[in-house]
């Protein structure tokens, strides 16, 4: 509820009900009224004294925002976007021709393999140890998806043949739209689903490859989709927790890499892309903070109730 319409409801009602803030003839001018119903008192029902609003609590729950921390959680969002746009770029240059499927499919197997040691040493293997899960499990994992996303990619190049190409496009960038939508960027939020937003990605891929001249750049660009969207963000968050600093110069470094990509294609659409990413990262965080400063939140005993017991064990 807004403050100064609170105060002016308020001050309304106990000028309105300014006959009832004074003794009546009959009653105890010594008795004190008392916020309960199952004590029959002397006052009307709708009776408030002077004592209104002295619980009348403001921000209680406020958070303070520090520029530079907000910054910094910002990089999440900055990680997808620039995941986005390389992708896209990617398949513009395969879809152009001037990019071979066998360099993008080699140099994709290295980066994974650099980032799979990566992993496993930003954290000493601890993550590993704990889920219990072994690197053989990891190479039959990931020899059956690569054969099975070899052996169905004709399918994949043929499966949206009699969709028109305009109708492909829109539903890719909905679908890459619904990804950056649905993405869990750390927050608490019941739109936030990680398998939808990977599931979106994948699809958006598979749009855009059955656009794609063989079947080989197909299986080549899901692939790619596979690795830049599940697996790139697991070492982000890896990254991101166990060693901020090298975390903030990859985050840089990825988005220069998809700036420098996007200014072959487009340099408005460059400018436009590097505009986004500095607002995103710099002048939003500089706006949340100073929309704390109007803040005005109020609390008082007439807030609903709010039950914070755990009740799931009346559920059983």
């Amino acid at each position: 509820m807004d403050a100064k319409r609170f105060h002016h409801v308020g001050a309304l009602m106990l000028w309105n009900n300014k006959s009832m803030l004074d003794p009546q003839p009959g009653q105890n001018p010594k008795q004190h009224w008392q916020k309960v119903l199952y004590k029959r008192q002397p006052f009307p029902d709708n009776y408030v004294d002077q004592s209104f609003l002295e619980k009348l609590r403001k921000n209680v729950h406020a958070r303070q925002y520090q520029y530079w921390a907000v910054v910094f959680e910002s990089g999440v969002v900055i990680q997808q976007l620039c995941s986005v746009c390389v992708f896209v770029v990617i398949w513009w240059y395969m879809d152009m021709g001037l990019l071979a499927p066998q360099w993008l499919f080699g140099a994709g197997l290295i980066s994974s393999l650099i980032g799979y040691v990566l992993f496993d040493v930003v954290d000493s293997g601890m993550g590993r140890t704990q889920s219990g899960q072994t690197r053989w499990a990891d190479l039959k994992n990931s020899v059956v998806f690569v054969a099975f996303t070899y052996g169905f990619s004709p399918v994949l190049k043929t499966l949206t043949e009699s969709i028109s190409t305009d109708t492909i496009y829109a539903m890719s960038a909905l679908m890459l739209l619904g990804h950056l939508i649905f993405y869990d960027y750390g927050a608490n939020a019941a739109i936030v689903s990680s398998a939808l937003s990977l599931n979106m990605a994948i699809f958006a891929s598979v749009c855009l490859a059955s656009r794609l001249p063989r079947s080989l750049h197909a299986f080549v660009m899901v692939t790619f989709a596979i690795q830049i969207f599940a697996l790139w963000p697991m070492l982000q968050k890896k990254l991101k927790a166990q060693t901020p600093r090298c975390y903030v110069v990859v985050t840089m470094l990825f988005a220069l890499l998809a700036l420098a990509g996007l200014l072959t294609i487009s340099r408005v659409g460059t400018v436009l892309f590097a505009l986004l990413l500095v607002s995103i990262s710099c002048l939003c965080p500089y706006c949340l903070i100073r929309l704390q400063l109007f803040k005005d939140n109020i609390h008082g005993p007439w807030d609903e109730a709010e039950i914070k017991e755990d009740l799931s064990k009346f559920l059983r």
